[in-house]
């Protein structure tokens, strides 16, 4: 992470800047998450199962959780564009290389060649969002830029999937490597003349962990990104029944869930502004829970499939903004870096779901999948009440110390 420099005055329209930046968002999510429509062709392709081919994307979530801080470390004072074209160039040759692939091996190596250019871009991509704008239109930036990964879950990833369908798997992680060379030379081209920000000492960057509100914002992040990614990787496995193994019909079901989650996001802002985060979070993150639950019940049916991954979508992307939220209030002048933590924690969470779905496949088959998400979900809602019982703790702590003096 870098310190966010204005360059703004250089510049008459910043909107066409920031939709590169926002496409390059879109292609790291759509590459990450377009493999969990495609999971059943991919296994068959490479000879392998669904699970095996499930741990690509751990390998690609927890790439980008490890590489991002470390690259925005190792190269704080190397210029944004080539740090993002170059990302981009990398996110190409690695999807590039996973497309080729005959065997796993050289696939997950692709997956992995493709996060470290990924790790590269997003953080770079949210600083010159930032430096790109004036101060009063920052935020809206940063929220511009970031509807690039929702996009990716709600359009790439269905797309993707639809796509495969007709003209197999290759076909569309082929397209996300056309689009991410042509998104590098775009960069290099068009997103110039960002300033170099300053690099952040190390001790500063873990400073926010010794708070153990936010800990527990993070461990709630971690949890509730596991449990909805658990239900989205292995959707064809949950679903089959009422899709028939159809990657059509599964493509219009992860289709209505991103719609769901665009709405989702749009009403979770608007909530936690009226009633605050802790309600705002506990309301979707129960609600969360409840349709998981009810997911393992009712997936037989398609109709019913798809309200409830509509509603899914709603209440899981209703849930990041106001624990978002959580962790700017708890210490504003920290808020970067806590939510940079925050990123990292999504991305350890994604990492995390596949290996909870392959134990919930191997203890109750697809229907235990849910219901792991489900638990997930549940140990979520108590680690992020828990933050504000330990302030609370804190505070008795302290005034029983006072009364003592």
């Amino acid at each position: 992470m870098t310190s966010v420099e204005p360059s703004y005055s250089r510049t008459r329209s910043i909107y066409p800047r920031l939709a590169l930046l926002a496409v390059g968002l879109f292609l790291v999510g759509t590459n990450s998450f377009v493999i969990a429509g495609l999971l059943p062709d991919i296994a068959h392709s490479l000879g392998v199962t669904t699970t095996d081919v499930s741990y690509s994307i751990s390998l690609y979530a927890i790439t980008v959780a490890v590489a991002a801080p470390v690259i925005s470390i190792l190269a704080a004072r190397l210029s944004r564009t080539i740090l993002m074209a170059s990302g981009s160039g990398v996110l190409a040759a690695g999807t590039l290389v996973a497309a080729e692939a005959h065997d796993l091996t050289v696939f997950s190596i692709g997956r992995l060649i493709a996060a470290i250019g990924g790790a590269a871009l997003v953080p770079a991509a949210t600083a010159a969002a930032a430096a790109i704008a004036p101060p009063q239109k920052r935020g809206r930036a940063i929220a511009f830029v970031a509807v690039g990964f929702t996009m990716a879950t709600a359009l790439g990833s269905p797309l993707g999937t639809a796509i495969g369908a007709v003209g197999g798997w290759q076909l569309p992680i082929y397209g996300v490597a056309a689009l991410a060379a042509l998104l590098a030379i775009a960069i290099a081209l068009f997103v110039r003349d960002l300033p170099i920000g300053a690099p952040i000492p190390l001790a500063r960057r873990f400073a926010p962990l010794r708070d153990h509100r936010v800990l527990m914002a993070l461990v709630a992040t971690l949890c509730v990104t596991a449990g909805f990614n658990l239900v989205y990787i292995f959707s064809s496995a949950i679903t089959h029944t009422a899709t028939g193994g159809s990657g059509t019909l599964l493509a219009i079901l992860l289709f209505v869930y991103g719609i769901g989650g665009i709405i989702g996001n749009i009403i979770a802002g608007l909530v936690t502004d009226r009633l605050g985060n802790r309600l705002t979070a506990t309301i979707f993150l129960g609600a969360q829970l409840v349709l998981l639950v009810a997911l393992a019940f009712l997936a037989s049916d398609y109709i019913l499939t798809a309200v409830l991954f509509f509603l899914l979508g709603v209440a899981a992307f209703a849930s990041v903004p106001p624990i978002q939220h959580r962790l700017i209030a708890i210490d504003p002048e920290s808020a970067v870096l806590s939510l940079s933590w925050y990123t990292t924690g999504m991305y350890v969470g994604i990492s995390v779901a596949p290996l909870l779905g392959a134990l919930a496949i191997g203890v109750g088959g697809a229907a235990a999948v849910p219901v792991f998400g489900a638990i997930a979900v549940a140990l979520s809602v108590v680690t992020f009440l828990l933050g504000y019982l330990t302030r609370g703790a804190r505070r008795a702590s302290a005034g029983k110390v006072e009364q003592t003096a």
